[in-house]
């Protein structure tokens, strides 16, 4: 009998802090898992929010700690962090900011081969968890393998002062993780593409537990932010269980990446999967109606008039959709004719 030689390595947080004043635990924290010397990677407006008293509370503790701040989640961002990171010998990352701080701080670490505490300010997709970061490189944007963090310290009290349209779109990115499980499905099915039933329940379980505390969520409180946030750190434990973004983008996050060369800066990254998820379903023959109405209760778009977005450039988007990512196989397979995309669009109410 031939020997098992499958090799598989999975990285997952080694601490989870969400709640009320959260952030007061990050030095203990930090202490226990980690020494040196630590680099603050946050925004503008995030350096304000959170950064200047995640400095402080490192330095109160016994962190020496260097901090830089970032415009965008671009390769030149990346370039400028990884240049401190050498210079400054820098032993750990934190992340402190939304979406963008958080790629570029996930990506550097993974680069620099050093752990990434992940310190949310906003919940507008499930990156906070996951292995995986968003960088724009040469105008593009791209999916690129990072570290998953050491530690999640997601701070209530901050998040829910974010604007409400960051916490429904992370929400609806991760329902729309509905549809990218089908097209995994599908990928396994068709193209005996690897699979994790594991990962699969994990991303699904997020999904359905957005959907059925939506009634929680659209208040706006403090114990609804804690809800969504801990589907997005299941939707991201789902992504380092597969080894890559399979549970958690599909056909619908296709969609989303083709509406961002169309028709940039309109809308946010979970909103526009939200919207790609309904179609994506609708193909599928799934719920559509269904994830439709919990977007509509979460306050997040459902069609092209709420995304902002004119309604040819969706059917653009639905066409191209199926090139953005090639070698991942979906629903949409070798692509959707014009008048096939359009007909898709008007069902679903989407124009």
């Amino acid at each position: 009998m031939a020997r098992f030689l499958k090799l598989k390595e999975m990285m997952f947080p080694r601490d989870i802090i969400v709640g009320h004043d959260a952030l007061e635990r990050l030095p203990d924290l930090c202490e226990r898992l980690l020494e040196g010397k630590a680099l603050i990677v946050e925004g503008r407006k995030t350096k304000k929010i959170a950064g200047d008293k995640v400095k402080k509370l490192l330095e109160s503790s016994r962190f020496e700690t260097k901090d830089i701040v970032i415009t965008s989640s671009s390769m030149r961002e990346v370039r400028r962090v990884l240049k401190v990171i050498e210079k400054e010998k820098i032993d750990f990352v934190v992340g402190v900011g939304g979406g963008k701080v958080i790629d570029v701080s996930k990506f550097s670490a993974f680069k620099s081969n050093i752990p990434f505490i992940s310190v949310p300010t906003a919940a507008s997709h499930d990156g906070i968890a996951s292995p995986m970061a968003s960088i724009k490189d040469r105008d593009v944007q791209t999916s690129k393998k990072a570290v998953s963090p050491l530690a999640i310290v997601a701070d209530t009290s901050i998040i829910r002062k974010a604007p409400y349209r960051m916490l429904s779109s992370g929400c609806a990115d991760v329902i729309s993780n509905l549809s990218a499980i089908r097209d995994w499905e599908l990928a396994h099915r068709l193209k005996n593409e690897e699979f994790s039933t594991y990962a699969y329940s994990l991303s699904k379980t997020s999904a359905e537990l957005i959907m059925e505390n939506a009634d929680i969520i659209k208040t706006h409180t403090e114990e609804g932010v804690w809800v969504a946030v801990k589907g997005m750190i299941v939707s991201g434990v789902a992504m380092s269980v597969a080894g890559n973004s399979r549970p958690a983008s599909g056909a619908e996050h296709m969609f989303s990446h083709a509406l961002d060369k169309i028709a940039p800066g309109k809308a946010l990254h979970g909103e526009q999967c939200g919207v790609g998820a309904i179609m994506m379903l609708y193909l599928h023959g799934e719920d559509w109606k269904g994830v439709r109405d919990v977007l509509k209760e979460i306050g997040a778009p459902t069609n092209a008039k709420e995304l902002g977005i004119p309604k040819k450039k969706i059917v653009d988007a639905l066409v191209k959709a199926h090139s953005i990512r090639p070698d991942r196989y979906t629903i949409l397979g070798d692509g959707l004719t014009k008048e096939a995309a359009k007909n898709i669009a008007k069902k679903t109410g989407v124009i």
